[in-house]
C-alpha cells in the first residue's frame, strides 16, 4: 500500500501524453541526456514489448526493443520520467498478446510485427 504523501507526490508528478502506447507498436522515444552542462535528445527507436505496472500508476514502464549491429537491444523506460522528452507512434502492431517476450528468441524477418493497415 503506498502512503498518502507519496501517492499525492506521484499525482502530481504524472504526465496524460504518453497513454497511447501499446503493445507490438513501433515508437521512436526521445529522450534528455544531460552530458557534463550540454544537454541533447537522443532517440530509441523500437517495438514495445511490455507495457508494465498498469495504466493508472505512476510507476508504469514500458520495454522497448530493437535490433542494434545484430543484437538485440531492450531498454526500460518509466512513461513519467522528467528526463522523457516525447514519444512518437511510428506504426501500431498487429499482436494478440499483452507481453511479447517470444521476440527475444526470434532474429530477422520472423521478428517483424505486422503492421495494422488502420491507425
Amino acid at each position: 500500500m503506498v502512503k498518502p504523501l507519496v501517492q499525492k507526490i506521484e499525482n502530481q508528478q504524472k504526465r496524460i501524453d504518453h497513454y497511447f502506447v501499446k503493445t507490438g507498436d513501433k515508437i521512436e522515444v526521445h529522450t534528455r541526456i544531460i552530458e557534463g552542462e550540454k544537454t541533447r535528445i537522443q532517440v530509441f527507436k523500437g517495438d514495445v514489448i511490455a507495457v508494465k505496472n498498469g495504466r493508472n500508476n505512476n510507476r508504469t514502464t514500458i520495454t522497448v526493443r530493437k535490433f542494434s549491429g545484430g543484437f538485440g537491444v531492450e531498454k526500460i523506460i518509466p512513461l513519467h520520467s522528467p528526463m522523457l522528452d516525447r514519444i512518437e507512434l511510428v506504426n501500431r502492431g498487429m499482436v494478440r498478446r499483452g507481453k511479447l517476450y517470444y521476440q527475444r528468441l526470434r532474429k530477422g524477418n520472423s521478428a517483424k510485427i505486422k503492421p495494422k493497415n488502420v491507425w
